[in-house]
């Protein structure tokens, strides 16, 4: 049975068995166009008939953010080109697609993630404008990462450093800021800020370590770490380093419950105290 970093079963997954959530996504997508005829152009032009996983991607992504006063052509060029260059961006995003499947109830296909999941649309876009911030073309990074955030509602700034099997759950008003960094196997939910405390410069943002879960309303603010396999609960305002396997929760937060060894709360999605 295939393990994951922290020990977690993955084989029970279809993607784990089939070898490639993209060949199961081609699948989903064959079904659906078949039940929803309406659907079946959309789905045979950004999915079934694409030649690689980088082209359905960059497919769906354009789709969404077509909006903006830019040939479309243009934008998918950008976008399979730099999908084609950074295979660890689609590693990433296939990684995403699991944890969102494996932990948002409400998704019951990985086609459901890939297409209607605005969380998932503006990380994916975020990785593509990281990319391009990394290799010093910081002007198309930020107006790609505004327009995400217009199109999408998640404010991410392209410098941020985020890591995969990451689920921004809804979405919606999710502010990163720019040295904030987020390791692997984070779940993030609605209206949460990893913010700074004011004008300060340089390395200013929260770091937020393997596994942690942070819930609705959140916000942490300064250059804190919140240690790995922690909960940040609801509502909390966090200005001081959080503790590994812990729960914090107040305003300001302080820590409620240690938690056993074992616990990963971005996968138990557990929303207790």
């Amino acid at each position: 049975m295939a393990m994951s970093q922290t020990g977690t079963a993955i084989a029970e997954h279809p993607a784990a068995l089939a070898g490639s959530v993209w060949d199961v996504i081609r699948h989903e997508a064959a079904d659906l166009a078949g039940r929803e005829p309406t659907l079946r152009p959309l789905l045979a032009a950004q999915i079934i008939a694409t030649q690689s996983d980088a082209e359905s991607l960059a497919n769906v992504l354009v789709a969404r953010l077509s909006v903006a006063k830019i040939e479309t052509d243009d934008l998918f060029a950008l976008f399979h080109e730099v999908l084609t260059r950074h295979i660890a961006i689609l590693q990433a995003t296939e990684a995403d697609l699991v944890a969102v499947r494996t932990r948002d109830p409400a998704c019951t296909t990985y086609l459901h993630a890939l297409l209607n999941l605005k969380g998932f649309h503006a990380l994916q876009t975020h990785r593509i404008a990281h990319a391009l911030w990394t290799e010093g073309r910081p002007e198309i990074a930020s107006w790609l990462s505004n327009l995400a955030s217009l199109v999408f509602g998640p404010d991410i700034h392209p410098a941020a450093r985020i890591g995969s099997s990451i689920m921004l759950d809804h979405g919606s008003g999710i502010v990163i800021g720019e040295t904030a960094v987020i390791e692997d196997e984070v779940s993030i939910l609605q209206n949460v800020t990893l913010g700074g405390t004011g004008k300060e410069t340089g390395d200013r943002h929260p770091k937020i370590r393997h596994g942690v879960m942070i819930g609705a309303g959140a916000k942490i603010l300064g250059n804190i770490e919140v240690g790995a396999f922690s909960k940040v609960a609801a509502g909390s305002v966090v200005v001081k380093p959080v503790p590994a396997h812990c729960t914090v929760a107040g305003v300001p937060a302080t820590v409620v419950r240690i938690h056993r060894a074992d616990e990963i709360p971005a996968e138990t999605m557990d929303q207790n105290i």
